[in-house]
């Protein structure tokens, strides 16, 4: 029996919320499936800041190392600056962790919750695999004259080798262990963002070890473009980490919306992070009108990064009962009481194998 020790960072908003209707599902997991998790529910965020002045202690923080998965709820607030909690907590996690890969799978159960028209659950079903830590995000940025009429601006793109080698060596890998169509698109803007050129070679290089798995490129226009049209040419996608922030939430309305959709911050065979993509909706906060949709699926995706496959199907297939079924018909705000959704996924999980 596996046993599991998981932090917990509720958050901000919404954030507590869904998160609890997600331990929820994960602890009937967990007495369906035969492991245990030993959760330490830490306090961080804006109301944490606000109080203690503190963002995320350098002991706290380093006790997460020894932790087998990070579960986050959202993080977000108006009342500080923009940036500063999330750089201090989802940033700081993601660049001192190395979590070098965001895994952001676009899965559609049923057709009625597509805003396209006539696209098919098998017609929406990929990952997106953005790299993580370099690119436009990995802070190398400043000011001159700030304040100023002549005032300067810049952000630098960074891109190593090896950052890009292994994002796209872990897409390969990822299609041949999904074995559904083994193809693999990259997606960049090397005609305009010559750094890109990086990308492509490396792309083609890594590829040459993978005669099995086809390979596309994309343009991220022409793939914003291609996965509103034809989704179905999808199966798994890599991109540099600001274009993947971009299309991921494209890909998010693909499948039924943001309260649908769940991400993984990893770095394989480390402590991982797993949450909602959802922000923190402060206005929403202790309505129990939030969906926790995504953050139950993040939790299985949790569960499959920890080794507990059948759990985590279970979740995905209890998921997909309840919409197909028509007993959940949305994950939008309002759409269901939060509490009542963690309590179908957790009794749909509780019935005979066979029944999900």
């Amino acid at each position: 029996m596996g046993e599991y020790d998981i932090a917990v960072i509720g958050g901000d908003g919404i954030g507590p919320e869904v998160t609890a209707e997600a331990m929820k599902v994960l602890d009937a997991a967990a007495e369906v499936y035969g492991f245990s998790v030993n959760r330490t529910e830490l306090p961080f965020g804006s109301d944490h800041f606000l109080e203690h002045g503190e963002i995320f202690p350098d002991a706290a923080f380093e006790e997460l190392r020894g932790r087998d998965a990070i579960f986050l709820g959202a993080i977000g607030d108006p009342r500080l600056p923009v940036g500063k909690i999330e750089y201090g907590i989802i940033a700081r996690m993601r660049f001192d962790l190395d979590l070098y890969l965001n895994l952001r799978p676009i899965q559609l159960f049923t057709e009625g919750l597509c805003p396209l028209k006539g696209k098919r659950p098998e017609d929406v079903d990929m990952v997106i695999v953005r790299e993580n830590t370099e690119g436009a995000y990995s802070g190398m940025h400043g000011f001159m004259h700030k304040g100023q009429a002549l005032e300067v601006s810049t952000q630098t793109m960074t891109y190593t080798r090896q950052g890009t080698e292994r994002a796209i060596r872990y897409a390969f890998e990822l299609a041949m262990s999904r074995n559904k169509r083994k193809q693999v698109t990259l997606i960049d803007k090397a005609n305009a963002i010559r750094a890109h050129d990086l990308w492509t070679r490396t792309f083609a290089g890594v590829a040459r070890e993978f005669p099995e798995v086809t390979t596309e490129h994309a343009y991220i226009d022409a793939a914003c473009m291609w996965m509103i049209k034809n989704p179905e040419w999808f199966d798994v996608a890599v991109t540099p980490n600001l274009l993947g922030d971009i299309i991921t939430d494209l890909g998010a309305m693909v499948q039924g919306g943001m309260g649908l959709a769940a991400s993984a911050n990893i770095h394989p065979g480390r402590v991982s992070l797993f949450e909602p993509i959802h922000g923190s909706a402060p206005k929403h906060a202790g309505n129990n009108s939030a969906s926790p949709v995504a953050a139950i699926m993040a939790c299985g995706m949790m569960l499959d990064y920890l080794g507990e496959k059948p759990a985590a199907a279970a979740i995905n297939g209890a998921m997909r009962e309840l919409f197909c079924s028509e007993r959940l018909t949305g994950a939008g705000t309002g759409d269901h009481p939060t509490n009542e959704v963690g309590d179908l996924v957790a009794g749909e999980l509780r019935q005979p194998a066979s029944s999900v």
